[in-house]
């Protein structure tokens, strides 16, 4: 399977622009639930710029 970096860069709604896995989502999702977390894309916009990426931020953020 191809990447489609540059095409999920452009999309990205992560506001941690300087981060290294920027388009590359299996490493961002790899690497947020391995510190068990989820990443900035799974949230909505506000919630997002807490850069708080928990599971339970992501619960209240969503109304869970």
């Amino acid at each position: 399977m191809e990447c489609k970096i540059r095409t999920n860069a452009a999309n990205c709604t992560c506001t941690y622009t300087t981060c290294g896995k920027r388009g590359l989502c299996c490493d961002c999702l790899r690497t947020h639930l391995a510190n068990k977390e989820l990443p900035g894309c799974c949230f909505p916009p506000d919630a997002e710029k807490t850069y708080d990426r928990s599971f339970r931020n992501f619960a209240r953020a969503w109304g869970l």
